[in-house]
């Protein structure tokens, strides 16, 4: 009786456990080696914004009879115009109403500095250790000295810091013209060094990372409007003023995570503090508000935007956040799901490559022909 032979299978398979703590361990090597170049990092990921956000117009103008070069310059230069244009007509309006933003600042700051104090006041009221380390008044001292060294102190660094980050963070617009214009040449680049056997795996390859990154940032923009609207409706709810502006502004304020969630809960809560003056309730009631949506962000609509265009599991998506905060810190929070995206499509298609029997066949035919043609005539 003759053996049974097996086909080779014609799907490729999953990925296997082995692969998977490949690509989950490279995710955190990564995170970790990028957190020492962020600054290279981060205008990077800008220019991939500003690429993604122009690539429509550049294909448009392809089909329409241009060249690539001829149409990225145009686009580019069309937006950065745009851009300058916008700017320069604004800029005037910035500055007639400067001295009234200065006093509208000022008023919900003394509404939110109100609002901590009266707290601290109640606390005081209810534990008797806390009025006798006189608590409000050590955080009155505090903010007094705070406000009195901030101007000297605090937005000094500030300016430093925004000078150090200036000249990293204009590199953005100036590599999305080059991805705009060489980003073929370079998928050519990677395939002529390819092996034939394994063309077709390489060319699915480079489109699913391309894929993948699009889709991650079609993603947070999809997060970015659910928050927008649940923290709008929230506050609308409540009767806080310019719901939807603040939603807005908190949740583009919560793609720096941790330190941007913190900014938007305290600018929720000034401004809550400030429309009811009398009535903390209120104040807390925002408070409520925020971390249910950051609740419902993390634990819902993350997994079901960003995690969902990367086609990761609920459970994973969650886990690499924690890690990813863990490894690198804030740089880590922002990074770890794009860069768990791209590794996932490199670790699985080189998982299946080394996999398939048939390519590694195909390869090794191929080089003894090679071989032979070579050395056909020193015999």
């Amino acid at each position: 009786m003759s053996p049974v032979v097996r086909p080779f299978p014609r799907q490729p398979r999953a990925a296997g456990p082995l692969v998977w703590a490949c690509i989950l361990g490279t995710t955190c090597l990564l995170l970790f080696l990028f957190q020492k170049i962020l600054w290279l990092v981060v205008p990077f990921i800008l220019a991939l914004i500003i690429y993604y956000a122009l690539l429509p117009a550049v294909l448009r103008l392809v089909l329409a009879g241009y060249s690539v070069t001829a149409g990225a310059s145009l686009v580019c230069f069309g937006a950065f115009l745009l851009l300058g244009g916008a700017l320069g007509l604004a800029a005037p309006w910035i500055a007639a109403h400067a001295v009234s933003w200065n006093e509208w600042g000022g008023r919900y700051l003394a509404g939110g500095v109100g609002f901590v104090l009266g707290s601290l006041s109640s606390l005081e009221n209810s534990f008797e250790f806390l009025a006798q380390a006189h608590l409000t008044d050590s955080v009155r001292k505090g903010i007094s000295d705070f406000s009195a060294n901030f101007v000297s102190r605090n937005l000094a660094g500030a300016v430093m810091l925004a000078a150090a980050w200036l000249p990293s963070l204009l590199l953005a617009p100036f590599l999305a013209f080059f991805f705009l214009r060489d980003g073929r040449r370079f998928k050519k680049f990677i395939i002529h060094a390819v092996p034939n056997a394994f063309l077709e795996r390489t060319l699915y390859l480079l489109d699913e990372v391309d894929r993948t990154a699009r889709m991650y940032f079609t993603g947070l923009l999809k997060l970015t409007l659910l928050d927008t609207l649940t923290l709008a409706l929230g506050l609308w709810s409540l009767g806080i003023s310019a719901p939807l502006l603040l939603g807005l502004v908190t949740a583009v304020l919560a793609w720096v995570p941790y330190v941007g969630s913190i900014l938007g809960c305290g600018l929720v809560v000034l401004v809550a503090a400030t429309d009811f003056p009398g009535n903390p309730g209120m104040a807390y009631g925002a408070i409520g508000l925020f971390i249910l949506v950051r609740l419902l962000d993390d634990f819902f609509f993350m997994p079901m935007t960003v995690g969902r265009s990367l086609h990761l599991h609920p459970l994973l998506t969650v886990i690499m956040i924690f890690v990813g905060g863990a490894v690198a810190g804030i740089s880590g929070l922002m990074l770890v799901l794009p860069l768990l995206g791209v590794v996932m499509v490199l670790g699985e298609t080189v998982g299946q490559v080394v996999n398939d029997p048939r390519l590694q066949a195909r390869h090794s035919h191929a080089r003894r022909l090679r071989h032979a043609a070579v050395t056909g005539d020193l015999q």
